[in-house]
């Protein structure tokens, strides 16, 4: 036999290919026991802050909940109601609806549950 050096490998290949091949194994059985938490779904940073900070704010007295700004201004808006988003800087929820193939958002202050501005869509 020929060998690019005085002495042998001191592994056959066919054993660092087994090596190789029980460690990956390895790492997917633990990647596969991991808790169902570690493996959430992917939620944005800046959605999970503005989530946090409102709950904080809310839970402080701060802020009125979030289901309670709908519970006074969804009906008084025309057309489907899609949902809101926070703003933590500026304290505002927007609500979004649906109308005649318009979107229309209404801004309302986190703290008292007044709109503070109306856009989109005919009134």
């Amino acid at each position: 036999m020929g060998y690019s050096t005085a002495a042998p490998y001191a592994m056959s290949m066919a054993m660092v290919w087994k090596s190789c091949l029980a460690a990956g194994v390895a790492v997917i059985a633990l990647w596969s026991a991991a808790p169902a938490h570690a493996q959430a779904k992917y939620v944005p940073a800046s959605s999970q802050d503005a989530q946090s900070q409102a709950a904080v704010r809310q839970q402080s007295g701060q802020n009125l909940p979030a289901r309670e700004i709908e519970r006074r201004i969804v009906p008084r808006v025309r057309g489907q109601y899609l949902g809101f988003d926070y703003d933590p800087e500026t304290n505002i929820y927007t609500l979004k609806f649906l109308r005649d193939d318009s979107v229309i958002w209404v801004d309302v202050n986190g703290r008292t549950g007044q709109v503070v501005r109306r856009s989109g869509g005919s009134r």
